[in-house]
C-alpha cells in the first residue's frame, strides 16, 4: 500500500492530486503544519522532517513534483506522464521542474515572513519582493498557455499537477488578483478537475480526523509558536 504522509494545503499536494487522478489505493497520513514543532515523533520517520514523504515498498521519495512523476510511469501507462518518444517530452519535464523550482520556492518565502513568523519577526518588505518574484515568472506561464488548456502534448499531464499547485498556494496567499487572463482561466480549469475535487475532500476528511486546523495546516492555536 502506498503512504503519503501530508500537511493540508503543502507541496504534498502534489502527489495526493496525482494519486486521486490515477485512482490508485493508498493510505494518507495528515499532519499538522510544521510536523518539526506539533508532530515532532515524524522525524523517527524520516531525519528532514519535511513534508511529503511517499513510501512505495522500498521506495521513499520527499520531492513533490517527482513523486508526481514516478506514479504516472511507475503505476502507467499514464495521460498523466509524456513519453520521451513524443515531440514534447523536454517541454514536459521543464514544466514539472518549473512549478517546483521556479514557483513554489519564491512563495515559501511570502509564507514564512509574511504569515508564518511570529509577528516581531515579519519581514513585510521581504515578503513583497518574493511575491513581485514569482508573479515576474509566472509570465512564462502566461505566454505559454495562449491558445493552450495545458501545458504541454495537448493534455492534462503531471506538468499540470505541478504548475497547478503553485497556483492554489498563490490564491491562498492573495497573489491570484494579479494573474493574467490565461493562467487565471488554466487555474479554475484545474479546480473543476474530479480528480483535485477528490483530493481536497481526501485531505480535509483525513485532517478533520487530527483536530481543526487552519488554511495552511496549523493547529489554529499555533499562531507565533513556529
Amino acid at each position: 500500500m502506498i503512504e503519503l504522509y501530508h500537511c493540508v494545503n503543502a507541496r504534498s499536494f502534489r502527489p495526493l492530486w496525482t494519486l486521486e487522478e490515477m485512482g490508485l489505493p493508498y493510505s494518507l497520513k495528515v499532519l499538522p503544519f510544521p510536523p518539526r514543532v506539533f508532530a515532532p515523533q515524524y522525524k523517527e520517520i524520516t531525519p528532514l522532517g519535511t513534508i511529503p514523504l511517499f513510501i512505495d515498498g522500498a521506495v521513499r521519495m520527499t520531492e513533490s513534483s517527482a513523486i508526481s512523476h514516478y506514479l504516472a510511469v511507475r503505476y502507467g501507462p499514464s495521460p498523466l506522464s509524456v513519453d520521451p518518444a513524443e515531440e514534447e517530452y523536454g517541454a514536459f519535464l521543464n514544466w514539472t521542474h518549473f512549478g517546483e523550482a521556479t514557483l513554489t520556492f519564491p512563495q515559501t518565502l511570502v509564507l514564512r515572513y509574511g504569515i508564518f513568523e511570529p509577528a516581531e519577526r515579519r519581514q513585510p518588505a521581504v515578503a513583497q519582493d518574493y511575491a513581485k518574484w514569482f508573479l515576474a515568472r509566472l509570465r512564462a506561464v502566461e505566454a505559454r498557455l495562449d491558445g493552450r488548456d495545458y501545458l504541454c502534448a495537448g493534455r492534462f499531464t503531471v506538468a499540470d499537477i505541478s504548475v497547478g499547485y503553485a497556483l492554489v498556494l498563490a490564491g491562498m496567499i492573495g497573489l491570484s488578483e494579479e494573474f493574467g487572463p490565461n493562467v487565471s482561466a488554466y487555474r479554475a480549469r484545474l479546480e473543476a478537475r474530479d480528480g483535485f475535487r477528490r483530493a481536497v475532500r481526501a485531505q480535509e476528511e483525513a485532517a478533520a480526523a487530527i483536530g481543526t486546523l487552519d488554511g495552511f495546516g496549523r493547529p489554529l492555536e499555533a499562531e507565533g509558536k513556529q
